[in-house]
């Protein structure tokens, strides 16, 4: 169960600007506009710990369905 990933990627036209990624467990930008908005939340310690509750939430519980 230590092998599950949870990847949340932030779009907009088409292009991925952020994403965050629970392997690495920050927000990572890939843009100008990404990697400003990747700073801000990975100083919000409680947005961090609320993206990795998720892996435990949506990935950990499904992974008997698939």
């Amino acid at each position: 169960l230590k092998d599950i990933q949870y990847i949340r990627s932030i779009c907009y036209d088409k292009l991925e600007y952020m994403r965050f990624d629970s392997n690495v467990g920050k927000f990572v930008g890939y843009t100008t506009f990404g990697v400003m908005n990747a700073e801000r939340l990975n100083k919000d310690t409680s947005q961090i710990a609320a993206m990795n509750a998720q892996r435990e939430a949506v990935c950990l519980n499904n992974v008997g369905v698939y």
